[in-house]
């Protein structure tokens, strides 16, 4: 309680004070967290995700101090691998581009102009980017003799998908963890009353543990083909606005909700298809190995904020 208390006071510390004193609220193996850092991911998260706006400010607020926490941890891991923490040009401007697309912004500039707007700017996103793309290479090099993907198997299930439409799901999804099964129904049910009282994308900010948590759930249009059985059985059931059950994955406990459902034309590449469920399948390991390895290396580190 106390220690919530000492948050509280540092939230509306970094709320009220226009010309703001820096104080240090973590030290993660010479990575400072200051107050500074936790305020500017609250603005961040809340130009990411408008819906946050909804929530009271000290629930957010620990939803910033978490993600400052989860991005310092992984630079202090991938700044003992690589030496030049720079990513690409292109590769940043992609990853921008698909920011500013899902924020409905139609270029950079017009984005700029929105982070502006939240006393942000884009050399602050790109820092961010920077660090979940390095991060994304370091796990990569980690477990690609892991990953493990059967192609026949996929090859069979786009040959078995030769319909001439098919459909598009625009979905959300919150993952999360328990530690044993008896505690898969408590949670879910905490969360589902979340839902209720605050809404998916909300709920997502605070009990997800998938990076798409920063902008609500969001996994945008994915194609029937390219999800798994076990997910796609599920999505099936599901109508727009509505949420599923609990699904167990490897990596942990899934709600998806489905927010549109679109008819495609299904003109059959198998290449391109078999790419795309590779793709996806790969994705879905390695942010398996993601969880973790970060995980691994936060109680490696001992800390317990």
């Amino acid at each position: 309680m106390k220690k919530f208390l000492c948050l509280v006071f540092f939230y509306f510390s970094i709320s009220i004070a226009s010309a703001l004193e820096t104080k240090i609220i973590y030290n993660i193996e010479n990575e400072i967290i200051t107050n500074i850092d936790i305020k500017n991911e609250f603005k961040y998260l809340l130009a990411l995700n408008n819906r946050l706006k909804e929530l009271d400010k000290e629930r957010v607020f620990i939803i910033a101090r978490e993600s400052v926490i989860r991005e310092k941890i992984k630079k202090i891991e991938i700044s003992k691998t690589f030496t030049d923490l720079n990513i690409d040009k292109s590769y940043t401007d992609s990853l921008l581009k698909k920011i500013y697309t899902s924020l409905n912004h139609k270029s950079l500039e017009e984005f700029d102009l929105y982070l502006k707007s939240y006393d942000l700017n884009i050399e602050e996103v790109i820092k961010k980017l920077t660090i979940d793309a390095l991060w994304n290479e370091l796990i990569i090099e980690k477990y690609r003799s892991k990953i493990e993907i059967d192609e026949e198997k996929l090859k069979h299930i786009i040959m078995a998908n030769t319909k001439k439409e098919t459909e598009e799901y625009n979905l959300s999804e919150i993952l999360y963890e328990v530690k044993n099964k008896d505690a898969i129904e408590p949670k879910y049910q905490e969360i589902k009353e979340s839902i209720i009282k605050i809404g998916f994308e909300n709920s997502a900010s605070i009990y997800s543990l998938s990076d798409t948590s920063k902008i609500g759930g969001d996994l945008g249009w994915i194609e029937e083909k390219s999800l798994n059985q076990k997910i796609l059985d599920t999505v099936l059931k599901l109508s727009i606005g509505e949420i599923s059950k609990p699904i167990i994955l490897p990596n942990g406990i899934l709600l998806l909700k489905i927010n549109e459902i679109k008819k495609i034309k299904n003109k059959i590449n198998l290449e391109q298809e078999l790419k795309k469920m590779i793709n996806y399948e790969q994705n879905r390991q390695l942010n398996q190995y993601s969880k973790i390895y970060f995980n691994k290396i936060k109680k490696n580190i001992g800390f317990d904020g």
